[in-house]
């Protein structure tokens, strides 16, 4: 039998990502980095082609290795990547999506890099791990420059230098650093006030660390934040790989994680033993120091998370779109309908909430949307198949950002803290949501719900949930109703906001119109 007579759909691939997603292009727009389209369209080709599907494929079926020894017996502690790796990495730091708002700090420099992460996250993820922590962790160390002298001489300017270095070497020697982050410990897991690594202090000033790290991301980057308990408290510590003089830190890989999703990255198991670190920050104030990090990583787990969506969705209706079955396409089918036009209000809806949060990360944005990022980040973080295609890996992934810096019971929590300590968080959200006041009664009745739950600081931890998913459904549809097409919006409401959901995707109401909705992703 012909392929072409096979009822099969062609290869995903040899498309433009950000030219075929109406809603990415408008989001982009309307946050402020109009400026950028040229760019993120040659983004989006560069992604959608078939070389770079067929690197993604393969950085995922051959996974890092890790080499504690090499043939003489010395400790080595590398990490071995498949060459697809390095190439997409390259690809990536070319790109600046581990550097870009902070070397263009530019009204809607932080909503350009999130379409660019966006994108990425729609083909290869485990890659993003490290230029996450890279980008992360600048405004926590232009912050603390001061720590030691090579900080700001040498770290900071390779930091945010767009060429891949891979290279095991002193920074002095290197052209551009990457940045990874440990933080939990084995008895502690979330809970970091229960580690026990300990940082003794030197006659130099540096500290030397004792103890180990359960979970420590991309042990393959040139340093990463640490936390550890000094004489004064928990504290965050700054920790090269390799010390200026080119000699190896005793930082020790006992294993690489066994994963389920993001197996191209590299995740492990480290023991420090007497290791070199400098303190950033003051001692006992190490979790205000690293949340700073933690903060934006929350926000590419938030972006990271759209482009899955966006990349199930996408194949979804592209293999519905060429399979047929019982005389009529899949995508002809009432029933199959509805299940694709509600992947399509999921995936737009996430498109909105993350490029409009990452607007709240701008260099000088004012106070009012630091104080939204703070509250909403957390609640929209919370927010059968072969291998032979894309699918399996998606399926993989999706857990991961909802782990990654906390997870949902941590990320609850988190959105009542900000509740209840900071007001200005509620007050701009408020704000916010009432742009679209009147714009649809079932969001007026959800808002004033969630209102209601704002003025019970008292009420129990065990409402967080309900509260967070509450915020980031409302701020979702309030985005919706106020930019997308009508139909977009009225189904929104209508299917997360009416009560009558079965919690499956497929069970939008008899008065949405399926193919209205899922015509818009096929009219790029």
């Amino acid at each position: 039998m012909r392929i072409a007579d096979a009822n099969q759909p062609p290869p995903y691939e040899g498309r433009n990502l950000f030219l075929t997603d109406a809603s990415l292009q408008e989001a982009v727009a309307r946050e402020g980095a109009r400026w950028a389209h040229a760019q993120l369209v040659a983004w989006g080709e560069l992604l959608g082609r078939s070389e770079t599907h067929a690197l993604a494929a393969r950085a995922n079926r051959y996974a890092p290795e890790l080499h504690t020894h090499d043939r003489f017996g010395n400790r080595i502690d590398e990490v071995v990547f498949d060459p697809a790796w390095h190439e997409l990495m390259a690809l990536a730091m070319r790109e600046g999506e581990h550097c870009e708002p902070w070397v263009e700090e530019r009204a809607g420099a932080q909503a350009a890099r999130a379409a660019a992460y966006l994108l990425h996250a729609e083909v290869e993820n485990g890659t993003q791990c490290p230029l996450t922590m890279t980008y992360a962790s600048v405004p926590v160390l232009r912050r603390h420059a001061g720590a030691f002298p090579l900080l700001s001489t040498d770290w900071l300017p390779k930091i945010v230098e767009r060429d891949y270095d891979r290279r095991l070497l002193p920074i002095a020697a290197k052209t551009s650093a990457l940045i990874g982050m440990g933080m939990t410990e084995r008895q502690g897991g979330s809970d970091v006030r229960a580690n026990v690594t300990r940082a003794e202090r030197t006659g130099d000033g540096s500290y030397r660390l004792s103890g180990h790290k359960w979970f420590f991301s991309a042990p393959m980057c040139d340093a990463h934040l640490v936390l550890a308990q000094a004489d004064g408290g928990l504290s965050c510590f700054f920790l090269p790989r390799l010390l200026p003089d080119g000699s190896r830190n005793a930082v020790r890989i006992e294993r690489l994680k066994d994963k389920l999703g993001n197996r191209s990255n590299a995740s492990s198991e480290v023991e420090f033993d007497d290791a070199c670190a400098w303190l950033l920050g003051d001692e006992g104030r190490g979790i205000p120091v690293i949340i700073e990090m933690v903060q934006h990583t929350r926000l590419d787990c938030a972006i990271g998370s759209a482009g899955l969506i966006r990349a199930a969705t996408a194949q979804a209706l592209h293999h519905a779109a060429h399979r047929r079955a019982f005389g009529r396409r899949l995508v002809e089918q009432p029933l199959m309908q509805n299940v694709l036009a509600d992947l399509v209000l999921e995936s737009e809806a996430a498109t909105a909430l993350a490029l409009r949060l990452a607007r709240a990360y701008e260099a000088h944005a004012p106070d009012a949307e630091t104080a939204l990022a703070r509250l909403v980040t957390p609640a929209v973080k919370y927010c059968g198949y072969v291998e032979e295609c894309a699918l399996p890996r998606l399926y993989r992934e999706a857990p991961l950002n909802s782990i990654w810096e906390g997870s949902g019971n941590v990320m609850c929590l988190d959105v009542l803290r900000a509740a209840r300590r900071e007001p200005a968080a509620v007050d701009a959200l408020l704000s916010e949501l009432g742009a679209a006041d009147g714009a649809d009664p079932r969001l007026d009745r959800h808002i004033a719900v969630l209102k209601e739950a704002f003025r019970e600081p008292g009420a129990g931890d065990r409402d967080a949930r309900r509260v967070a998913g509450g915020i980031a459904v409302a701020l979702a549809a309030a985005l919706l109703l106020r930019h997308a097409p009508a139909p977009i919006g009225e189904a929104y409401c209508a299917s997360r906001l009416d009560g009558g959901s079965i919690g499956a995707f497929g069970d939008l109401p008899t008065s949405v119109d399926p193919a209205a909705i899922i015509a818009r992703r096929f009219a790029a």
